[in-house]
């Protein structure tokens, strides 16, 4: 009988979740797929990237199917420019960035004589050629490096590796707040390219931060698409690391959860029960626990106790991590009659729970 080598469970134990960054393969977007006249800071689509952005023209962000072939990849996001910026003021940038909690990176051993280097690979698209740049802003100690990588053939899949010497100075937070912040600038004004590139960490100078960028946003005909973002230790680039759509949900869902109502018919959300002098309770369990307590925001929401319906807003007093009881008024419902928490008809409605960093 042959007899073969069993990995050890350490081994396995490694390889799995090397990549920092959620998402990468751009599946889930909670929010929806589109969203139009983009021109202010905001999580638009899909989950866990966010545009950072001031004077840096207007945009539409979708979740796209255009992505490399044969990479096993199914959704990229898509930045559309539809209103241009020909001449960009001193503060004008416009960056996708994600970012990332310090409890997450502790094994990069940050500020240590060991500090791990990191690689980052992605496959980017655009119909505009030149310089792009990509910057690791460590927010805990005020420090930063700035890569760039050269988009060199238009409306091509191309895949961009990029490595990071590990940094001796500065150890990120143990905690679940702002570390590390990667950023993929589209735009920058000259306050952020005046200066030299910043391609060893150091303490974050503005002028330093993305000299050589090119102007996404001068042409409305400009777009950019990227997928398969990887970040992980260690100087080369593995194979794009799939998650279940089930684990990159919930992954996800730590920051920002949305229940919505997909059709037109009266989705429920949570239950409760009248409390009498039209008070109601409903209660929320989230399928994970939240990253912090959330905020909470909703359209088009009401009760139902079986005899009448009545638009309602959810109080916000006793939102936890984990979902917790929520408030709010209803009329002609009875004490200790069970009523659900629902959906008007329309499949816009929806509550959700926020706590992206």
């Amino acid at each position: 009988m042959a007899i073969s080598k069993i990995p050890s469970a350490g081994f396995q134990d490694n390889v799995k979740f090397r990549n920092i960054i959620i998402n990468g393969d751009m599946s889930i977007a909670q929010r929806g797929t589109s969203t139009a006249s983009i021109t202010s800071t905001s999580y638009n689509t899909v989950d866990r990237f966010k545009m950072i952005m001031s004077d840096g023209a207007t945009w539409t962000q979708s979740q796209s199917t255009d992505v490399p072939t044969g990479q096993g990849f199914a959704k990229s996001l898509k930045m559309d420019c539809t209103t241009a910026n020909t001449s960009l003021g001193g503060g004008s940038n416009l960056r996708l960035v994600q970012i990332i909690e310090g409890q997450n990176l502790q094994y990069l051993k940050k500020g240590t004589a060991n500090a791990e280097s990191t690689t980052l690979s992605f496959w980017v698209k655009s119909n505009k050629t030149g310089t792009y740049i990509v910057e690791f802003a460590d927010k805990d100690n005020s420090r930063s490096i700035s890569k760039s990588y050269t988009i060199n053939s238009a409306n091509t899949w191309e895949k961009k590796t990029i490595t990071c010497d590990g940094d001796t100075t500065g150890s990120y937070s143990n905690d679940n707040g702002e570390s590390l912040r990667l950023q993929f600038w589209l735009l920058a004004g000259s306050n952020y390219t005046s200066g030299t590139l910043q391609t060893s960490w150091g303490s974050q100078t503005t002028a330093n931060r993305a000299v050589g960028q090119v102007n996404l946003g001068d042409n409305t005909a400009n777009d950019w698409y990227i997928t398969g973002v990887q970040l992980e230790a260690g100087e080369v680039a593995s194979d794009f690391e799939f998650l279940p759509h089930d684990v990159n949900l919930r992954r996800c869902q730590r920051y920002f959860i949305r229940y919505n109502n997909d059709t037109s018919s009266f989705s429920s959300f949570a239950s409760g029960r009248g409390g009498g002098s039209n008070n109601c309770a409903a209660v929320f369990h989230h399928p994970v626990q939240m990253r912090a307590k959330p905020t909470l925001s909703q359209n088009g929401l009401g009760t139902d106790d079986g005899y009448a319906y009545n638009g309602v807003t959810l109080g916000a007093s006793y939102l936890t991590p984990d979902g917790g009881g929520h408030n709010f008024s209803s009329s002609s419902v009875g004490q200790g009659r069970g009523v659900v928490f629902r959906a008007n008809g329309n499949s816009a409605h929806y509550v959700q729970f926020d706590v992206e960093l």
